[in-house]
């Protein structure tokens, strides 16, 4: 049974998400906040597996309520943004602080059920390509990487070459037909290079790439 816990300030949207949630047989709601604050304190005593947070919220967003989230120790759930559209520096943000992918809050609610089932199994919810788009959308903010060691050093020179293709947007399979390998090969590499970098998933390996200059903004 998947644990879901919901984060909006507004109820009628929270009611909405219960209901759907509550429908599914391998779903179960156990809490419900109005802001960031709110769903730290009732995090801290319920145990949730995957966390739908708002991003704009009073008191405490989503951007930071996400970071203080997966910071902690423990079991740690997977948190997917909500936002109201999908170039939002906000779901960019949070994106960072860990989350798992972002949904368009009008998103059908099939889509809602699929990305929670998703991010439950440790995938990320959006693809790399959503992840790139809104990456060379906000590239400007993106910090210089400090002078230092390689970050990537760990990395095998063909696991280099799959982690850039993955931050270029591409696909396993697209990723496998060009490199000529099997699909199951690139997603052996995949978790490795998750391993040695301490990613969660994809979408923080396309950040990662970003940041360290691996892929330029715009390639």
């Amino acid at each position: 049974m998947i644990r879901v816990f919901f984060v909006d300030d507004q109820v009628m949207v929270r009611a909405g998400f219960v209901m759907v949630v509550e429908a599914q047989p391998d779903m179960t709601v156990v809490g419900e906040a109005g802001d960031g604050a709110e769903a730290l304190q009732k995090l801290a005593v319920t145990t949730a597996d995957v966390v739908l947070m708002d991003v704009r919220m009073p008191r405490v967003d989503g951007i930071e309520a996400t970071r203080r989230l997966l910071s902690g120790a423990g079991h740690l759930p997977r948190v997917i943004v909500l936002t109201t559209f999908d170039l939002d520096e906000y779901a960019f943000a949070a994106l960072r602080a860990g989350a798992s992918g972002f949904l368009i809050k009008d998103a059908p609610p099939e889509d809602l059920l699929a990305a929670i089932r998703t991010v439950h199994h440790g995938d990320a919810v959006i693809a790399p390509s959503a992840t790139r788009r809104l990456l060379d959308h906000v590239a400007a903010d993106l910090p210089v990487p400090d002078a230092g060691p390689d970050p990537f050093a760990a990395l095998t020179p063909r696991e280099r070459e799959i982690l850039q293709q993955l931050a270029l947007g591409r696909s396993n399979a697209e990723i496998a037909t060009r490199l000529f390998v099997s699909e199951g090969t690139v997603k052996s590499h995949v978790r490795s290079i998750l391993a040695k970098l301490s990613l969660r998933d994809r979408i923080q390996a396309v950040i990662f790439a970003y940041e360290n200059r691996l892929v330029r903004p715009g390639a």
